[in-house]
């Protein structure tokens, strides 16, 4: 019998302590990506300032690049400066706009990119696509995923708690995209990577009924190494299914609908989670989601993120339109929007009993 193996893509490393900024260059040179220290450094206008100070004394060999926002156009414009420069690597310092940007930099010169993370927004930290803002509203781009990822767990816990408490949106919502990945296999025969699954389901998982708060550093850790496994699941699937059903189609149909009103990813992505575990019939886990979301001060009901039912109600109608080709319970039940609102009436009564 011969013995097959799997090779897994992955990081190189993952450092996720509290401390690991102070620890950055070394953990470079460590990792034989920069003895040099030729880094291109990728900060945001805001908040990144501050982050050079600190660090510059540690990187004395770096280039520092603003990036404006997590555009494509700020992406490009970041490659094009870094061109013919001869970096080792390039790292995203920040939250999820600026590590989405260099993730899309590092791939168009080439470099592998290593994400620092000041926020746990998102799975974007390590994954293999960036989210950037185009002259349509928001795409996704295929990407190498980042080939280390450092979190600093007292940079998190100093970061907004909302951006902290989106990440558990985000990964939670792995729970409902595989249900309707299983579901997909069952009725049109797409093959399932049972392995993505079992990543992103137990990512899922550990957060869905993990008790502490955005301020434990317990809940910290698990949640940065379930957006670290999220990632590497999609790096297995070879795509974002094991991420990604029917509620990233209704966030991105609010992205696309309603652009200057759209909530946190991470916001999103959850309510779309547990109307989707609700379209599937699934009472119990719809209400572990809810139960969840509400903890951590995330929203629950359209109303709660600002839109109204007939709002919500039209962005779930039009959500299957984001990913043509990708089959969830959206597809599967092809609501009418008399029958989307009805449904969201009946969920909206079940969430406030």
């Amino acid at each position: 019998m011969p013995v097959l193996t799997r090779l897994v893509p992955s990081p190189l490393f993952a450092e996720i302590r509290p401390g690991a900024l102070d620890a950055l260059g070394g953990i470079l040179a460590d990792q034989r990506l920069s003895a040099s220290g030729r880094i291109a450094v990728a900060i945001s206008n805001g908040s990144g300032a501050a982050m050079r100070e600190r660090l510059e004394p540690v990187l004395p060999g770096a280039d520092w690049y603003n990036v404006d926002d997590g555009s494509l156009d700020s992406a490009v414009r970041f490659a094009e400066e870094m061109h013919g420069k001869h970096y080792d690597a390039v790292v995203g310092l920040g939250g999820g706009k600026i590590i989405d940007a260099a993730k899309y930099a590092a791939a168009r010169v080439g470099l592998p990119v290593v994400a620092v993370a000041t926020n746990l927004a998102h799975d974007g930290i390590c994954s293999p696509v960036s989210t950037l803002d185009n002259d349509a509203g928001r795409g996704s781009y295929g990407v190498p995923s980042p080939i280390g990822i450092i979190v600093d767990l007292d940079v998190i816990r100093q970061a907004p708690p909302r951006f902290v408490a989106a990440g558990i949106g985000d990964v939670v919502s792995n729970i409902s995209a595989c249900a309707d990945w299983e579901l997909s296999h069952a009725v049109t025969g797409e093959p399932v990577d049972g392995l993505a699954v079992a990543m992103a389901r137990s990512a899922g998982a550990n957060l869905l009924r993990h008790p502490g708060s955005t301020q434990d550093q317990d809940l910290l850790t698990a949640l940065a190494e379930a957006l670290v496994l999220s990632g590497i699941a999609m790096n297995i699937a070879g795509s974002s299914r094991p991420s990604s059903g029917a509620c990233h189609e209704i966030c991105h149909a609010l992205d696309v609908m309603y652009p200057k009103r759209s909530a946190q990813h991470g916001e999103q992505v959850g309510l779309g989670a547990a109307f989707a575990s609700f379209l599937r019939g699934e009472r119990e886990l719809t209400g572990l989601i809810v139960e969840c979301l509400a903890r951590h001060g995330l929203p629950v009901t359209a109303a709660q993120m600002g839109f109204s039912d007939a709002e919500f109600t039209e962005a779930v109608h039009y959500a299957p339109n984001t990913r043509p080709g990708r089959y969830t319970i959206l597809e599967h039940l092809d609501l009418s929007p008399s029958a989307i609102r009805d449904a969201y009436a009946d969920y909206v009564q079940a969430v406030n009993s």
